[in-house]
């Protein structure tokens, strides 16, 4: 009779960051970043095994590398395991897809081998994981609280702080039209000094005026002033503020995300839509009301 390996499952979300400013520390559960960013209802399902001779990450049927969680894995146990992740997010496009990978698999291993980690002892380690290998400063958090979150202190728990922006659920229109590399930002001493000032005036502005309405338009003066879009980017945002809705860039990534009120929701996905093609996620909040920005 053949013994069965245990299996476990779990899917996390993926993440959009709107605007956000970095912070260094030598203690990795302290650094990461604030800012303010979206959780969609798109994200990575996996599933772990145990029986395998090295530790394999397989994405959507692909075998990749995936250091972060290979960093994550050999955290939380001592023995080799099999990861296959499917994605409904872009990868490499600013949808938080490490961190997703990063924390399904933790809450995979934890449900598999009977590890006793709370969540927090979760996104503890797989943040370390992130900012180790420098693949993310903090979606996970954001993925892990919900909703529209503001990461006011930069951190795991119980270091960093979160809130959240209170609204309805709403959708939230995107176009990847290319991949930008976190770790080409993240290494640009110059670049960074721009954006954490620019992120940094962002979130006083945001605490001031905690709406979905004002995130957009100040994720979009962000995203002006980093100097980070393409033109194509810069075209795609403001075509659909022509239609009436309200667009910026992912964080980081070559893509536009966008929302706007019911009425003006075909014209905003139509403009999106002659620049490449539009996929739509939820973004779930805390309560429910006619949807106002």
């Amino acid at each position: 009779m053949s013994i069965k390996s245990p299996v476990g499952r779990a899917f996390a979300p993926g993440h959009i960051t709107g605007f956000f400013e970095i912070y260094d520390d030598p203690d990795p559960r302290r650094k990461g970043s604030t800012g303010c960013g979206v959780v969609i209802d798109g994200g990575i399902d996996t599933v772990v095994t145990k029986g395998v001779e090295h530790t394999e990450v397989f994405l959507d049927g692909v075998s990749v590398k995936a250091d972060t969680t290979c960093s994550l894995i050999e955290q939380l146990v001592d023995f080799p395991v099999h990861v296959n992740c499917t994605s409904s997010i872009p990868i490499g496009c600013g949808f938080g897809a490490s961190a997703a990978g990063s924390l399904s698999a933790a809450y995979a291993l934890n449900d598999a081998f009977s590890l006793g980690l709370t969540s927090n002892q979760l996104v503890e380690t797989v943040h370390i994981a992130e900012v180790s290998n420098g693949s993310g400063m903090g979606d996970v958090e954001g993925q892990y609280f919900g909703g529209v979150p503001i990461r006011k202190v930069p951190g795991c728990p119980p270091y960093g702080v979160l809130d959240r922006v209170p609204s309805p659920s709403f959708e939230v229109h995107c176009i990847v039209l290319g991949e930008l590399s976190t770790g080409s930002v993240l290494n640009d001493d110059g670049l960074m000094r721009d954006i954490n000032s620019a992120g940094r005036s962002a979130l006083r502005s945001l605490l001031s005026r905690p709406t979905v309405t004002n995130f957009m338009e100040i994720s979009k003066q962000f995203t002006v002033k980093c100097g980070l879009a393409s033109d194509r980017v810069m075209d795609a945002i403001e075509a659909v503020g022509a239609a009436g809705g309200m667009a910026s860039q992912a964080m980081l990534g070559e893509t536009v995300f966008a929302c706007s009120v019911e009425e003006t929701k075909k014209d905003v996905v139509d403009a999106l839509s002659t620049f490449a093609e539009v996929t739509t996620y939820n973004v779930t909040s805390c309560y429910e009301h006619p949807v106002k920005f």
